[in-house]
């Protein structure tokens, strides 16, 4: 489910099952033409597409996060985002990568979702399986 998709009036009725936010990084650096860009975006959308259609029900995306650096203190930001998110009320941050980045590291984010360092995206069952293990390891 969308962030845009929840009202207000909704929210407190929803908030109990929608307990898992994904924040999706697109890991734009400035310099892409425009039809790399949208390569980019196709990635992340098709990386989405699996967890947001399976768990449809409890999971609300946030907006993407385009433009990146290659700092410690990108990673620190995120980290930030991922522990407001969470203090908003998310018992879960998932941060989803259409790039493959091993040594990013963030704390306070749940589980990090990206393609292996060979560009292949995740499975369908590779990403089930992570979900599904984060929610029953991890008492909120």
């Amino acid at each position: 489910m969308k962030f845009s998709d929840i009202t207000e009036e909704q929210w407190d009725e929803l908030k109990p099952y929608l307990d898992t936010c994904l924040l999706p990084v697109t890991g734009l650096g400035g310099g892409e033409s425009p039809y790399e860009a949208t390569a980019r975006l196709e990635r992340l959308r098709d990386m989405m597409d699996l967890v947001e259609i399976p768990f449809k029900g409890r999971v609300v995306t946030y907006p993407a996060c385009h433009y990146i650096t290659e700092s410690e203190s990108f990673q620190s930001m995120l980290g930030e985002w991922c522990s407001r998110l969470k203090q908003s009320g998310f018992n879960y941050v998932i941060v989803m990568t259409a790039f493959s980045a091993p040594a990013l590291t963030i704390e306070a984010a749940d589980l990090i979702l990206q393609p292996g360092p060979d560009g292949q995206l995740l499975s369908h069952s590779e990403v089930s399986s992570q979900i599904r293990e984060l929610w029953s390891a991890i008492s909120p």
